[in-house]
């Protein structure tokens, strides 16, 4: 759904739409053009138009906000690995069905409080590991939408929701907003609470937003209480980087053709041992993921799901050594990361391997956000100009730098409409 000035509701985006979802509801809400009610039966009619084909929300309830803020009227939705108060909160698994939450997380008390609208939760892959749920991509259903936050990503992207929260342990909101053609941010580790949020591999986890645009997601930020910050000029496109499909190639090259005028962009030499990021990443994933998930697997074997159930029995036999090891290898490549990103402060790269895969059996490949995670930065994705199916952008930056990518992120969007 794209909604005009003139307040036309279009069932895809134009073009050459600049204001998103979210600015517009803001824009309308400012102006009484529309108030919040008329705001939230906008969304809840997209639902009923689209959902039976995408299946991008568990249960749709809207919830009165219980304070006023920035956020008073705008709809959101909620990953179904984040704890809702009297909604469902079934972890993308059968074994949960029916189970609701007693209490609401701590990222989405602090969303309500702002007077922002829970309409209700998005589906999950199974307790956020690869096996998928049943979300269709809004931009060719028999296509994956991306996982594990794939119902808050599609639900973004089909305009029901303005804005959603997810969560990243290795690619899962970077990659489905790549997928999926709207904005994914995983801010600085430790910046938004996962307290009431199903954990996965603590080291790892996460939380993340989706918006349709990038000026949505600067606008978000500013409005949650974090301050401006001016955004830095200097691009550098690491020069080892996983191998990518051609549509992906192309549209990257493209991208940074059309921002070199209004950038400088050079090519970086990525530290020695950044090549063991990957592989360390890894071990620690699995060493913690088994035992956060080991005795749901004791009891029910693969019906915690056939990939997670796999991953455990793999992950039990990481030994502690191996798993410190990992541990401080990561330590040692975000010190030489750190340094880097003092002379060269933002890291261009492709979102994703390509486009999303055909099928719902592979969420797709995270490689290409995976070294971010592990290293706790911020990383944003933002669609790219193209035919076909989305790709997105990358853009990475040193922890704390979070306010200077998504206002960087908001420019590079307006070079490329």
């Amino acid at each position: 759904m794209w909604l005009a000035d003139d307040g036309t509701v279009y069932t895809d985006r134009p073009v050459h739409a600049k204001v998103g979802l979210l600015r517009q509801f803001v824009d309308w809400l400012e102006t009484h053009k529309r108030s919040a009610d008329e705001l939230l039966e906008l969304c809840l009619e997209r639902i009923s138009t689209r959902d039976a084909q995408l299946h991008a929300w568990v249960q749709v309830s809207p919830q009165p906000a219980p304070g006023k803020g920035p956020l008073s009227g705008i709809p959101f939705g909620v990953k179904d690995i984040f704890e809702t108060c009297d909604l469902a909160t079934e972890y993308g698994s059968a074994l949960y069905a029916g189970r609701k939450g007693s209490t609401d997380a701590a990222l989405v008390t602090r969303f309500r409080k702002l007077g922002a609208v829970l309409m209700g939760k998005t589906h999950t892959t199974a307790f956020a590991y690869f096996d998928a749920a049943p979300t269709r991509n809004p931009h060719n259903p028999a296509h994956t939408p991306g996982g594990s936050s794939s119902g808050s990503a599609a639900a973004v992207a089909a305009g029901m929701a303005p804005f959603a929260l997810g969560t990243q342990t290795l690619g899962s909101v970077l990659r489905p907003a790549s997928f999926c053609g709207v904005v994914g941010f995983k801010p600085s580790v430790g910046l938004l609470s996962l307290e009431g949020a199903l954990p996965f591999a603590p080291s790892l986890d996460t939380a993340g937003l989706f918006t349709q645009t990038a000026d949505d997601m600067h606008w978000l930020w500013t409005a949650i209480g974090h301050a401006e910050a001016t955004p830095k000029r200097s691009l550098a496109i690491p020069s080892l980087m996983p191998p990518v499909e051609p549509a992906m190639e192309v549209a990257f090259r493209r991208t940074v053709e059309r921002l070199e005028p209004q950038f400088s962009i050079s090519v970086v030499e990525m530290p020695e041992r950044f090549a063991e990021l990957s592989g360390a990443t890894n071990v620690i994933f699995a060493y913690e993921g088994a035992r956060t998930h080991e005795a749901r697997w004791r009891e029910h074997g693969e019906r915690i799901g056939p990939k997670l159930a796999r991953l455990v029995e793999e992950g039990l036999r990481i030994t502690a050594d191996q798993y410190h090891a990992a541990l401080i290898t990561v330590v040692e490549i975000k010190r030489q990361m750190s340094r880097l990103f003092g002379q060269y402060p933002v890291l261009v790269t492709p979102a994703a391997p390509g486009p999303a895969p055909e099928g719902l059996h592979s969420t797709g490949d995270p490689v290409m956000n995976l070294p971010w995670t592990a290293l706790g930065v911020p990383a944003i994705s933002v669609p790219m100009p193209g035919l076909g199916l989305p790709l997105g952008l990358q853009l990475v930056s040193e922890s704390g730098t979070d306010s200077s990518l998504l206002a960087l992120a908001a420019e590079v969007e307006s070079l490329l409409q």
